[in-house]
């Protein structure tokens, strides 16, 4: 009888070979998010417009960039890891370099949202950048795990492996959530709500700050 082979978990930096994996976890993740409920209204498409979505950022930007991080677990030598959650950085210093990327996957963009949606779009972005801090600080765009690792500590691992670099660099963390239900968590990791934006043409969204430590 063969025995089962040991799980290997892992936290690492992602290569571009992972972007399949990537947008696959974060669409899980956040299928019924309030802000992709939002973006992409229709329940039956959601889930495949929202991993093209998450293929396009992590694709064009966070990846190429070196700073997303993927949960992988191996628990059969016989099949490829999985990759069961997700976090995107932007460090500092490119805060003022998403143009090139922008533009580069804008006519994607156009082609998943529609040319309809663009004004409403834009209008939101310029409310979450107008909110983001002035001061150096690193953001995280996104965290997420699968469905099946929440409560596992995933998340967890994602995150703080993130803030220690923060706290290294000895800058602030940044974040928006479009979900109440997560002030809570992030709390704990020190990070405040620092704006709430509360137009009822957007989704609610909570911007919240955690000082450097």
């Amino acid at each position: 009888m063969t025995p089962k082979a040991a799980t290997v978990e892992s936290v690492r930096t992602a290569t571009i070979n992972d972007v399949p994996g990537v947008a696959r976890v974060l669409s899980r993740a956040f299928h019924n998010d309030p802000f992709f409920r939002w973006l992409f209204p229709d329940d039956n498409r959601r889930m495949a417009q929202s991993a093209r979505a998450f293929a396009l950022i992590a694709g064009f930007g966070s990846i190429p960039d070196g700073h997303t991080t993927v949960y992988e677990v191996k628990e059969d030598r016989g099949h490829p890891p999985v990759v069961r959650g997700a976090a995107l950085w932007t460090p500092p210093e490119a805060s003022g370099e998403r143009l090139p990327v922008v533009l580069r996957s804008l006519p994607h963009w156009l082609a998943l949202v529609g040319l309809a949606r663009v004004p409403e779009i834009v209008r939101y972005l310029g409310e979450l950048r107008a909110s983001a801090p002035e001061e150096a600080h690193w953001y995280l765009s996104v965290l997420g795990t699968a469905p099946v690792a929440r409560g596992t500590g995933v998340g967890s691992r994602l995150l703080r492996a993130g803030l220690a670099q923060a706290d290294a660099d000895g800058v602030p963390v940044y974040l928006e959530t479009m979900n109440s239900a997560n002030i809570g968590y992030y709390e704990k990791y020190g990070f405040r709500v620092i704006r709430a934006i509360n137009d009822p043409s957007f989704p609610s969204t909570y911007c919240m700050l955690r000082p450097s430590v």
